[in-house]
């Protein structure tokens, strides 16, 4: 399993990382059988979020350290180096980028995109 990293560096500039989630076997749901997981993360608040088509946002760093599952739809995530990766259903984006110029986002599908946020602070 991997997840998509956005972050700011020194100069202000965000980047792009892809993160290998590290997960091990092992008792989660006594007395159910072992399984593969990785080790928690505290977090802050979850919430929902829509993008209806065609939604286009200015480009902005991110306001708090912050995980986004979709669950629907498509967006194009362009940081400020011109990179971008496209968010659909399964993937998961790690948004780190409060500082500097920030990225650009845009919903990429005729369908609205739907995803869970999960904030860290």
């Amino acid at each position: 399993m991997k997840y998509y990293k956005l972050y700011s560096d020194a100069a202000g500039d965000s980047l792009w990382d892809e993160i290998e989630v590290r997960v091990e076997e092992r008792s989660f749901a006594p007395p159910a059988q072992a399984i593969e997981i990785s080790e928690p993360e505290p977090v802050k608040q979850t919430m929902f979020l829509r993008l209806r088509s065609g939604w286009n946002e200015p480009i902005h760093p991110t306001p708090v350290v912050q995980k986004l599952v979709c669950l629907a739809g498509r967006i194009r995530v362009t940081a400020s180096d011109g990179s971008y990766r496209d968010i659909g259903p399964g993937d998961v984006w790690h948004m780190e980028d409060k500082v500097g110029k920030g990225h650009h986002t845009k919903v990429t599908s005729d369908l609205d995109f739907e995803a869970i946020i999960i904030q860290y602070e």
